[in-house]
């Protein structure tokens, strides 16, 4: 007889080992089947219900707000001596040739088309191109009908003189280096310095006075980087006017002069022209503007709407959604926004299992 003290009889030992060799394949074969067989699909493990396929339509905007902002370019310095006793223009007037801009000590400054800078004054004899500048303006200002050849001769004169009772200024004949401010292009919307030109001002010549203004303002969306990333190069912006009128206008990329640490998407206008087109004067030119814009992410798409969630991913890596039969359909994406995608590849009024939270039940 085998005592406790030398274990268990040989034949029970030999048993029991081949009963555990036994489960340990079993478990072994369990482990296989379970990690061998196929996932069960997403729909099959959590409560679902079924929607329709409808026609409908998707889409998917951001409400942002837009920065119109006016730059300035500096265009011509006064050359007028004396106290600025009136001021004829408001910020983004319209000026064309001839047209005042202010008056030092009674004496309008006028604005003229021309390259070259007024430097002296201009009297019978004098030539070069300020002269012909100025028999131009003289010309478009039906007072002069010579040539602009540059020299100024008797005709020349007499059209000085007829300009100059026309603006209340003694008939000299002689315009002093003051009286004009040449610009390189008009018409143009100009912007006169208030901090320069204001009425009571004393100013000594060589300020610069005057800046032009392009023909639209800069636009802008400021976005934060995750913002940014939705919204490429080309996506359509709606800008509600302060009027009330809408101005379209695309994204043309992030602007490079972007203060540090943000973004802003740069907008051009969407058809040519200029985004604002004969309405922008209503934007204010010495301050920005911050107008309510609508950014379509996503444009309208119209065809067979489902619930996003519906959509389903097989071993193949095709989309596909599961009738409530549990047939599988595959189908294309078309788009999808705000939790509805447009599809094809399956029929109109064919009931789609959506697990239940997502379809809202």
């Amino acid at each position: 007889m085998v005592s406790r003290a030398e274990g268990l009889p040989r034949w029970l030992g030999v048993a029991l080992l081949a009963v555990g060799c036994s489960l340990a394949a079993a478990a072994v074969t369990v482990a296989v089947l379970v990690v061998l067989r196929p996932a069960s699909d997403p729909l099959d493990s959590r409560e679902s219900t079924t929607v329709a396929v409808r026609r409908g339509e998707v889409r998917a905007s951001l409400a942002l707000n837009v920065v119109a902002e006016w730059k300035a370019i500096p265009a011509g310095r006064n050359r007028a001596a004396g106290i600025v006793t009136a001021v004829s223009v408001a910020p983004g007037d319209e000026v064309g040739q001839g047209s005042a801009l202010y008056a030092v000590d009674l004496r309008p400054v006028v604005i003229g088309r021309g390259e070259v800078p007024a430097f002296r004054a201009i009297s019978e004899g004098v030539a070069g191109p300020d002269v012909a500048q100025l028999q131009q303006l003289l010309a478009e200002l039906g007072l002069y009908s010579g040539p602009s050849d540059g020299t100024a001769g008797a005709q020349t004169v007499g059209a000085i003189r007829a300009w100059q009772k026309q603006l209340g200024v003694e008939p000299s004949g002689v315009v002093q280096i003051g009286d004009v401010i040449f610009v390189a292009a008009l018409p143009a919307r100009v912007l006169v310095d208030p901090e320069v030109v204001a009425v009571g001002n004393a100013v000594a010549g060589g300020e610069r006075a005057v800046r032009l203004l392009p023909g639209e303002p800069e636009f802008g969306i400021p976005v934060t980087a995750a913002q940014a990333e939705l919204v490429p190069q080309g996506t359509a912006v709606e800008i509600t006017a302060p009027g009330g009128a809408l101005w379209k206008a695309e994204v043309a990329g992030q602007r490079a002069d972007a203060p540090s640490g943000t973004v802003v998407l740069a907008l051009h206008p969407a058809a040519g022209g200029t985004i604002c087109g004969e309405h922008c004067g209503q934007l204010p030119v010495t301050q920005p503007s911050r107008l309510p814009a609508r950014v379509i992410v996503v444009p309208v798409v119209e065809g067979l709407v489902v619930p996003s969630a519906a959509l389903v991913t097989g071993a193949d890596g095709r989309t596909a959604v599961i009738d409530a039969g549990g047939s599988r359909h595959p189908v294309t994406v078309i788009a999808s926004a705000r939790g509805l995608s447009v599809i094809e590849g399956v029929a109109e009024g064919v009931a789609v299992r959506v697990p239940a939270k997502a379809a809202g039940g």
